[in-house]
């Protein structure tokens, strides 16, 4: 299964070139002003880095998306470093930053749908009850039950397109194609290979999904949002003090870091494993 077989190489990539951790770290490190900022700052202040890093990611992830996985090819034949990094990033900044716009317009659209139908179900079938209660009239438990549906599929079509385009800028960098021919590219190969994808996707998941509840969990711990004084009643109390809370934030940086150049490197082996399986158009097997 090459969801699999491509766990070892991806190890091997990264055990022989740590310099893969040390990009990836400082990546990462570019993502968690938040944690170190919020506690000391005032609302406003907080608000203004939080736009201004996801202004400043917006730039600067095309760019060490394409160099790191640049990076992860080569580190699977042997050796890499981050000539190839400046190299790979500047060649493909401009296909990848125009996809990574694109990418994250659908995926503002569609919470944005999410939101409303989540907005309109409650405005529509929720009517004030007794005292500290609400309840839904009989009649519109159909209406419940649509809305319900429409947003549960909006989720699933979201997630249906994330996962068939997952392999877009693994089709640009490893195989230099063009912008759309990425997409299609993606879209072939996982259409073909559903059987190996959705292991992959899984075992993604299975990783990926504890570390983020952890993150989020130390992120609303030691540093609640402005709008709330304290974190949330089922999270534990934390006082770690300024230099405590630095140095949570800067073990979370350094474990994503590790984690993100295994991942890439792992994608980037199971894209090879699936490319062979279903060449390019033009290209013999």
């Amino acid at each position: 299964m090459p969801a699999l077989r491509s766990i070892r190489p991806a190890v091997g990539g990264v055990a022989r070139n740590p310099v893969l951790v040390a990009v990836s770290t400082l990546f990462a490190l570019a993502q968690f002003p938040d944690l170190i900022v919020r506690p000391t700052a005032s609302p406003g202040l907080a608000a203004a880095v939080s736009a201004l890093t996801f202004g400043v990611l917006i730039l600067v992830v095309p760019f060490f998306q394409g160099g790191l996985l640049a990076m992860a090819d080569e580190a699977l034949d042997g050796r890499t470093g981050v000539a190839t990094l400046v190299a790979a990033g500047r060649d493909h900044y401009l296909p990848l930053l125009v996809a990574y716009l694109a990418l994250v317009g659908v995926s503002l659209a569609f919470g944005f749908l999410f939101v409303v139908g989540i907005v309109l179900g409650v405005a529509g079938s929720v009517v004030g009850g007794p005292a500290g209660f609400v309840r839904i009239p009989a009649e519109d438990v159909t209406l419940v039950a649509v809305l319900g549906i429409i947003v549960v599929g909006l989720f699933g079509a979201y997630l249906l397109v994330t996962f068939f385009l997952q392999f877009y800028a693994h089709a640009v960098v490893v195989e230099d194609a063009e912008l759309v021919a990425a997409f299609r590219r993606s879209v072939r190969l996982v259409r073909s290979n559903l059987g190996a994808a959705i292991p992959y996707t899984v075992i993604l998941a299975a990783v990926g999904a504890p570390f983020g509840l952890l993150v989020a969990a130390a992120s609303l711990t030691l540093a609640p949002p402005p709008a709330i004084d304290t974190a949330p009643a089922w999270l534990p109390s934390v006082e770690l003090g300024t230099l405590g809370t630095v140095g949570v934030g800067v073990g979370v940086v350094a474990v994503t870091g590790l984690l993100g150049a295994l991942w890439t490197t792992y994608s980037v082996a199971f894209y090879r494993a699936l490319a062979e399986r279903t060449p390019a158009p033009g290209r013999q097997a």
